[in-house]
């Protein structure tokens, strides 16, 4: 006897209709999967602490730069200049002291370097050349042996060489065009440094880490993301701006290796909600987690505009009469009548926020005052914060 398989439809019998249904689900799984993600971005530890002791210095001299075309510093404008052109030349043997100097092919320049961290003796460092007189120009000039001091007195660098401008000035006596700062130029690894500074990370028994924005949760959210990947209680958020990591006796003087593996940790920062206002500029940031309680809000100014086009009245033929300028003045003031009142509704997401201020028609300036007005009246849900 025999048997029938049951008959079963193939893939392809599956309506078009529901392949669509089924695609955009998935594509709204995908999307709602990649927006998670994105709200939710990780940073690692290296990229929001510091680890204190390591840190940069900062250096600081005062030299000459010679060797310009007529764009130095005048002497008679420039006192300090002469001075220390004189001494310059007298350490070399050279006495011009009395002498009326007249050379514009010198400028007097503060310099000044950054010592990085754990840099040796004998390692090159750029440094920053500025001018400190009436110099038009520090194209092509060459900065002379420049001390650099840090901020207990001692030289730690040695800078010297050829500056590197990227500005320029050019004119006559008509018109004159300047692009960029030609009073300002680099010299790349232009210091030699002298003096280390002493610092040995390898002895330490415990690191402090210093967030770059303090925060409670986040020096929690650091603690225990080191606590779980060491399996032991190492870390210990002290305040919510240092997080202390304590060495264990199996890693002593291995301090870089374990500094490694902390720092490449993912955690999730959080962020304060905060506006912050530049009213110099007009720039508004905002938080994420700004939040706005239900408010009406109406705004208006008033503006004055006065106009002045005068007339000339000439008399008539034969008339023996003079030309006159007869004023005429038109005045318009616009009181803001036309703008109603507005209301925005509480518990909004930083988009919707954005979108209902904008719905009202105004401007960066006044979304400044409007902000501050809802600080005010404790409707803002967020700190204020003016530059």
């Amino acid at each position: 006897m025999a048997h029938r398989r049951p008959h079963r439809p193939a893939s392809a019998a599956v309506p078009a209709s529901m392949r669509h249904r089924l695609l955009a689900l998935a594509l709204a799984v995908t999307l709602t999967v990649t927006t998670a993600g994105t709200a939710l971005a990780a940073s690692r530890i290296k990229d929001i602490v510091d680890i204190e002791g390591v840190r940069s210095n900062m250096l600081v001299g005062y030299g000459l730069v010679v060797g310009l075309n007529g764009t130095g510093d005048s002497i008679s404008g420039s006192p300090f200049t002469e001075q220390s052109l004189i001494g310059m030349l007298e350490r070399l043997g050279i006495n011009t002291r009395g002498d009326n100097m007249k050379t514009n092919n010198v400028a007097a320049v503060m310099v000044t370097a950054t010592l990085p961290a754990f840099t040796r003796q004998g390692s090159s460092i750029d440094v920053t050349v500025s001018s400190l007189g009436d110099a038009d120009s520090l194209l092509g000039g060459t900065l002379l042996v420049t001390p650099l001091l840090g901020a207990d007195g001692e030289v730690y660098a040695v800078a010297q060489g050829s500056v590197s401008v990227g500005g320029f000035s050019v004119g006559g006596e008509a018109e004159n065009v300047t692009q960029g700062v030609p009073t300002a130029g680099r010299i790349p690894s232009g210091a030699i440094v002298e003096r280390e500074i002493a610092f040995e990370l390898s002895d330490l028994t415990e690191i402090d880490l210093a967030l770059r924005n303090p925060d409670f949760t986040t020096a929690r959210r650091i603690q225990d993301a080191i606590n779980r990947y060491t399996g032991a209680g190492l870390a210990t958020a002290l305040d919510p701006a240092t997080v202390r990591l304590t060495v264990p006796a199996s890693l002593a003087g291995d301090v870089v290796g374990l500094i490694t593996e902390i720092e490449q940790l993912e955690i999730v920062p959080d962020q304060p909600a905060r506006v912050v206002v530049d009213e110099r500029t007009g720039i508004i940031v905002m938080g994420e987690n700004v939040r706005i309680s239900t408010v009406a809000v109406a705004q208006g100014n008033l503006t004055v505009r006065i106009t002045e086009t005068p007339q000339v009245s000439q008399p008539g033929p034969l008339s023996q009469g003079t030309t006159v300028t007869v004023p005429r003045t038109q005045v318009e003031v616009d009181t803001g009548d036309g703008r109603q009142l507005g209301v925005v509704q509480g518990g909004l997401t930083l988009q919707e926020l954005v979108q209902s201020l904008n719905a009202l028609g105004i401007g960066p300036r006044d979304m400044i005052s409007i902000l501050q007005t809802i600080s005010a009246a404790g409707a803002l849900q967020a700190d204020l914060e003016v530059l």
